[in-house]
């Protein structure tokens, strides 16, 4: 880790991509950034969620690539990861193809139903939702039009020709423009003229019923009707026939979910879901999804692409060569919000699944006190440190109440008697504070406490619990392995290994509290170094008090957003103009020497 952070320091401050690679020097993730060093350093030196230490862990090694542009960054790293296929990066698989409808690029066309696009010179409709709908439509305009049927020309006219629906170009002439002319008819149709196309064959039926030609207007009666059966299946979502793609996004807890839903020919006719971890920012991360989702077409772009607020429109459109929108009213505002809302809804439902099964909940509470032989702990209170060598120490605990989490009682401690990093005085100090304040309060004590880390953060809770504040409150830990994953569960005095199966419930419970505590104990962490950072610079700027810090945090929510601020608007933060111009003089002087 040492050599990685040297390494950092000669990192160009420029944009482009870096690859992180494993001891094996496979490239496991990609990542692009505007300020390559800033972005590569983050990795070595922030506190991360666990599944962010996971990839941490991995890394052995990484190299960089400079670009001229923020976009060649993002260009690049699409191709990257196209390349490498990095495990830790979103790999979206074609396993949810949509089927097409195909005019063929051939002197005879074909009117066919596809699953893949080719630069071909061919024009492709859809996607439809299904193959059902596909062949549907496909079975509709062939009863309209006879376009040739047969994928190799046959020696003599087929059944298709007898019944109506091929010109036999096998046997008879055909004309190119004859050829067009259909082609240019189904075209018009599958780009939502059928309306147009239908009163044109009604008007055809009764003129031919005028002039007594009944098996005539019974054949255009009959196509009229197909017409009306296969099309008003599809209801209409939009006036506007563009075909278009609606993406809404969400994100929680490290995850992010986007849902893309598919306009054609004005119908919201079906919708894609995607679920993954975040390793950049939400909105990094969402460029780079909406990159391999087009990626080898697997996904055709449509004419237009709406996306919510929180994305760039002209990055999006200048990245896909399409253009895209970011719709401020009116029903295609309201389509992005219903994805977006859909999108939060299958995040929520995604961490439900996790807690659903109350009984299984239950069982894993009892059967962990038969594993630790203690009675069962209906409350679990559990403890994690957070810190960067020992600046902004602070502690988190979290409770579980019959294996639930109970976040009423969650706590957080900023760590006041440890100087520098040391994880055992300070999880000597929390365990203090919090069972002190317990007794002297009289409050109910948990049936068990769960400490993040190994022996000697145990020992150090146990000699608090049993030594100083002589409680009987069984004590066990939650050793990771080198990949920050759950690994032993220990207890006793000396602790030893309390072994569990990795695919019980019980040890699944374990996992889920460690997870939660580790979350809450970053969060609060990010948060309080959040702060500190935005005071440093404040403290030295004359007119700026703490109610001002405040409105300033407020306003700008980081000192990255603050630092990127005009005059103006940090006077739109309620300060002062000559205080305002003090602290924009302080921040350029700051970018400067750093």
């Amino acid at each position: 880790m040492s050599l990685l952070k040297e390494k950092v320091a000669i990192v160009p401050d420029q944009p482009g991509c870096y690859l992180m690679k494993n001891k094996h020097g496979t490239v496991i993730y990609v990542g692009k950034a505007k300020v390559l060093r800033n972005r590569v350093r983050s990795y070595f030196r922030a506190a991360h969620d666990i599944k962010t230490q996971r990839l941490v862990s991995e890394i052995e090694d990484f190299e960089w690539i400079v670009t001229s542009s923020d976009m060649e960054a993002l260009i690049l790293e699409r191709t990257l990861i196209r390349k490498y296929k990095p495990r830790y990066n979103i790999l979206l698989k074609d396993d949810k193809s949509y089927p097409y409808l195909k005019i063929t690029n051939e002197r005879h066309p074909r009117l066919i139903t596809t699953r893949k696009i080719k630069k071909d010179g061919a024009k492709y409709f859809g996607p439809y939702p299904n193959a059902y709908a596909a062949n549907e439509t496909k079975k509709l305009l062939d009863r309209l039009y006879p376009l040739r049927k047969c994928e190799t020309m046959p020696n003599r006219v087929c059944l298709y020709y007898h019944i109506g629906q091929c010109l036999a170009p096998c046997e008879f002439e055909v004309t190119k423009n004859e050829n067009q002319k259909i082609a240019g008819e189904i075209s018009r149709f599958l780009n939502g003229e059928h309306k147009d196309i239908k009163q044109e064959i009604t008007e055809k039926m009764h003129q031919a019923a005028e002039n007594l030609e009944f098996e005539r207007a019974k054949e255009l009666r009959d196509q009229v009707q197909h017409i009306e059966t296969v099309m008003e299946k599809q209801k209409m979502a939009l006036s506007d026939l563009t075909d278009k793609d609606i993406f809404g996004c969400a994100y929680d807890k490290g995850w992010m979910c986007v849902q893309v839903f598919f306009i054609r020919q004005g119908n919201l006719i079906e919708r894609d879901v995607s679920l993954f971890p975040m390793y950049q920012d939400a909105e990094d991360d969402f460029y780079t999804f909406i990159g391999q989702f087009y990626l080898n077409d697997q996904h055709k772009k449509p004419k237009e692409i709406l996306v919510p607020s929180s994305v760039d429109e002209k990055i999006v459109s200048e990245f896909l060569g399409t253009k895209a929108l970011q719709p401020k009213r009116g029903q295609k505002k309201s389509l992005v919000d219903l994805a977006c809302k859909n999108a939060r809804l299958a995040l929520k439902e995604k961490f439900a699944l996790i807690e659903r099964d109350e009984q299984k909940t239950v069982i894993a509470v009892e059967r962990l006190g038969e594993a630790l032989q203690i009675d069962t702990p209906h409350r679990i209170e559990a403890f994690d440190n957070s810190n960067i060598q020992g600046v902004d120490p602070v502690s988190a605990m979290v409770s579980f109440l019959d294996g639930k989490p109970d976040k009423n009682h969650y706590r957080k401690y900023k760590i006041k008697t440890v100087k520098g990093p040391d994880d055992y005085e300070s999880m000597r100090e929390v365990v203090r504070r919090r069972y002190t304040r317990l007794l002297r309060e009289e409050q109910p004590l948990p049936d068990l406490i769960v400490i993040d880390g190994g022996k000697g953060q145990i020992s150090a809770a146990q000699s608090v619990i049993e030594d100083e504040l002589g409680l009987s409150i069984p004590v066990c830990g939650l050793v990771k392995d080198e990949k920050h994953r759950t690994s032993q569960l220990m207890k006793g005095d000396p602790p030893a290994v309390v072994h569990l199966s990795k695919t019980s419930q019980e040890f699944y419970l374990l996992q889920r509290i460690q997870d939660e505590v580790h979350r809450f104990a970053i969060s609060f962490h990010r948060n309080t170094r959040k702060k500190t950072m935005f005071s440093s610079i404040l403290d030295e700027v004359s007119g700026i008090g703490e109610k001002r810090k405040r409105a300033l945090l407020k306003h700008f929510g980081s000192l990255k957003r603050l630092k990127e601020a005009s005059v103006e608007e940090i006077q739109n933060a309620g300060i002062p103009e000559p205080a305002a111009l003090a602290l924009y003089e302080r921040i350029q002087k700051e970018k400067e020497t750093s």
